[in-house]
């Protein structure tokens, strides 16, 4: 399944700012958000000081979303589409064809991830792709996977846990050979 290139950068940013909730917290400080702003290319206001906390606040619940069953991250996302009064519309901006914004620009930052991350989750559930979210293999990591990749080989939530994966296998190869 591909998924448009807004559904999956949605999804994809979701699922960054949820795993920034784990142990080391990577979003801490407002320079933190700028990034991920910037990173995953959202439009409207630049987040302030004021926007930090209600973005933290939420990933939690996007935590809840992507870890749900199909049929349990329905209500999930038909709340969020509810309270925050989602319309979705067609829109062009910038170097970014059409695709789909359901909320206005203007709306604090939190409510703009959450309501991006629904609509992203719509086409999931739509496609009976809920199993591309997984749980990171890493035994002491319980960050959330989101795998696009064709043949579903992705195993870790980041390159630091692809990374420690990977030194494992190797002094585990040593220990073998000594």
């Amino acid at each position: 399944m591909v998924f448009a290139s807004d559904t999956a950068e949605a999804l994809e940013s979701g699922v960054f700012l949820a795993n920034s909730e784990l142990e080391p917290d990577t979003l801490t400080e407002l320079e933190h958000l700028e990034a991920f702003f910037d990173d995953f290319h959202y439009t409207g206001h630049r987040p302030t000081a004021a926007d930090l906390e209600p973005v933290r606040a939420i990933r939690t619940q996007l935590r809840q979303m992507f870890k749900a069953t199909r049929d349990g991250a329905v209500p999930l996302v038909n709340a969020v589409l509810a309270e925050h009064q989602a319309l979705p519309q067609v829109v062009r901006h910038g170097d970014v064809d059409w695709h789909i914004h359901a909320i206005s620009d203007d709306k604090p930052f939190h409510e703009r991830i959450l309501v991006e991350t629904a609509m992203g989750m719509i086409d999931v559930i739509r496609s009976d792709e809920i199993s591309r979210f997984g749980r990171c293999e890493m035994d002491d990591c319980d960050g959330v996977v989101f795998d696009l990749s064709r043949n579903r080989s992705r195993k870790y939530c980041t390159t630091t846990c692809t990374n420690r994966a990977a030194v494992q296998a190797y002094r585990a190869r040593q220990a073998d050979e000594d």
